[in-house]
């Protein structure tokens, strides 16, 4: 089964997690106490329905720490899927180019081997051009002399030529050889580590659908409404905390009253006009669009976009690109979350964020704080900011900011 059925197979498994992520969700791991709320306990047959889980939780927090388990370690095998699926496109373009160089290195030999084959027979037969010097040499004709010794030193470094040129050209082939082995042996491996990591997402995601199945109306309401509050306290405090610098953080977008987002570089703006675009579209792990996106998927295409390529993982995206203090945030810039940095989203400017949050989720606008921050980066850190006037935020559809706000991460 190829990665796309199964991740619309697995996709279509998860309708039931469209009954959480109904409702704006917080942050994991967000400051502050979690309430034990007591809910009623699942069913023993609901519980049994959650293969590995253990017993089941006895409170909301309990309930929703699961849950949150859950989807980190599916955000983290997908971005390892993610990752795999990189380098093996790269390990494909190597073994086809050491392919094509082993070819024309044997052609050559061939060649080579043909100059010296037909160098031999002309020596057996006393026909090469080296017996005619030496005939002229053993001429009376002195006069001769040196002009036939520099043709003989000709004709004894062409040979020297063809010899070395066939050593060196068997030497050649053999190396290629053995690099396009290895190159094959390592692109099987990494077709096996993919296959691996594909059947780990499709494990995670039907753990998720075994515990939301497990959940009456009820406990799904009350998960949602304490990851809500999470995602509220956690944005006060980061807004309260000045970490943002001079934007408000406002749970609304861009331009909202008491404050303006920064001015982008032109970029950037493509960047966030294309990722507004997106709202709407679903989460699907291991997709770059054009239907749908996981959160790495979304903003490395949103800076394509922008006609800049980026690294596709958000451990790349965070790794590779420039980083940047939160103040300096403007739209276009990259929100890089959780300690592993399993989970990425674009700026949009005021404390907003565009972010392909996780499975039965759509590409939707969240508040900055909706997950543990990391850190941020900059794709562009060359590009001059646009003028002021020169930028307006995109408009954003209706419904832009509903749904789950909760993406992955490591823990």
């Amino acid at each position: 089964m190829s990665g796309r059925v199964l991740r619309s197979v697995c996709t279509a498994a998860l309708a039931t997690v469209t009954l959480l992520v109904a409702v704006p969700v917080p942050a994991y791991g967000a400051p502050g106490p979690t309430p034990a709320v007591p809910v009623p306990v699942p069913s023993a047959s609901a519980s049994a329905a959650v293969d590995g889980l253990g017993a089941p939780p006895r409170t909301v927090s309990g309930l929703l720490g699961r849950l949150q388990l859950l989807y980190r370690q599916t955000e983290q095998a997908t971005e390892a899927y993610n990752a795999t699926e990189v380098e093996l496109i790269r390990q494909r373009v190597e073994a086809r180019k050491l392919a094509g160089d082993l070819a024309r290195a044997r052609a050559a030999l061939e060649r080579s081997r043909g100059d010296a084959g037909l160098l031999a027979r002309r020596q057996y037969q006393g026909q090469s051009d080296l017996s005619d010097y030496l005939r002229l040499l053993l001429s009376p004709d002195a006069a001769h002399l040196l002009d036939d010794g520099h043709l003989l030193e000709r004709v004894a470094r062409s040979r020297a030529r063809t010899m070395r040129g066939l050593t060196a050209g068997e030497q050649r082939a053999e190396a290629l050889a053995a690099a396009s082995r290895t190159a094959l042996d390592r692109q099987r491996q990494l077709v096996a580590r993919q296959k691996k990591q594909r059947d780990t997402v499709g494990s995670r995601l039907r753990q998720v659908e075994k515990l939301l199945a497990s959940l009456s109306g009820t406990e799904i309401a009350s998960i949602a409404a304490l990851e809500r509050s999470g995602t509220e306290r956690a944005q006060r405090e980061l807004i309260d905390s000045g970490a943002l610098g001079g934007t408000t953080g406002a749970a609304g977008p861009p331009g909202a009253p008491g404050g303006a987002p920064g001015m982008p570089s032109a970029a950037g703006g493509r960047a966030v006009e294309f990722a507004a675009a997106q709202i709407g579209k679903p989460y699907e792990w291991g997709a770059e669009g054009p239907g749908s996106y996981d959160c790495s998927g979304l903003t490395s295409q949103a800076w394509a976009h922008a006609g800049l390529a980026i690294p596709r993982t958000s451990q790349e995206q965070w790794r590779d690109l420039p980083r940047i203090p939160l103040h300096e945030l403007r739209p276009g810039d990259l929100v890089v979350y959780f300690p592993e940095a399993t989970h990425v989203a674009i700026y949009l400017g005021d404390g907003m964020v565009i972010q392909a949050p996780r499975p039965g989720a759509h590409v939707k606008v969240s508040p900055i704080a909706a997950n543990p921050l990391l850190g941020a980066v900059r794709p562009d850190p060359d590009g001059a900011a646009l003028a002021p006037g020169a930028y307006s935020p995109p408009p954003l559809p209706q419904g832009a900011t509903e749904g789950s706000d909760a993406g992955f991460g490591e823990s």
